[in-house]
């Protein structure tokens, strides 16, 4: 039974894992450079305070904003495949969040910053770039908007230096 879904689908097998291949030769170029681009203090710095990025014009604002989005999404979703396929699942997921705007995106980002595996990869790849590893964040925003300490956020696998 399996081998004649195999027979009767031999184009789609095909495809799928080329696009696989492609896939997993992206992300080892694509996810890295991004890494390395990323400033050391991205966890930390005043995202309030980007005044070159209110200095554009609306217009382009907006569609900056959804191309961003959009890679972002991509980057999600491949990761996701990633998961199952050959790849670099888990950070393309968090490029791709990195990437997307939604409310308590900066929370997210800390909690996964902050397991052991996550950046002790980016570091790495960091470190072979001769660039230095990115800063953990200290604090965090609780749903009341008041900083708390992210060492005192709970959830299973977060790296606690």
């Amino acid at each position: 039974m399996l081998l004649e879904w195999i027979r009767l689908h031999e184009t789609f097998i095909g495809y799928s894992a080329g696009i696989s291949v492609i896939t997993f030769i992206l992300t080892l170029i694509i996810v890295p450079f991004l890494i390395v681009r990323m400033p050391s203090d991205y966890f930390t710095y005043d995202r309030d305070n980007l005044k070159q990025y209110h200095r554009q014009h609306i217009i382009m604002r907006i569609m900056l904003l959804v191309l961003k989005n959009a890679f972002g999404y991509v980057f999600i979703f491949a990761g996701i495949a990633m998961l199952m396929l050959p790849g670099q699942g888990i950070i393309t997921i968090f490029i791709g969040i990195t990437l997307i705007s939604f409310p308590k995106k900066r929370a997210l980002e800390c909690r996964i910053i902050r397991i052991k595996a996550v950046v002790r990869t980016i570091n790495w790849m960091r470190a072979r770039a001769h660039k230095g590893p990115v800063d953990l964040p200290v604090c965090s925003v609780n749903d009341a908007g008041s900083k708390v300490d992210a060492n005192a956020i709970s959830v299973k696998g977060i790296y606690k230096p």
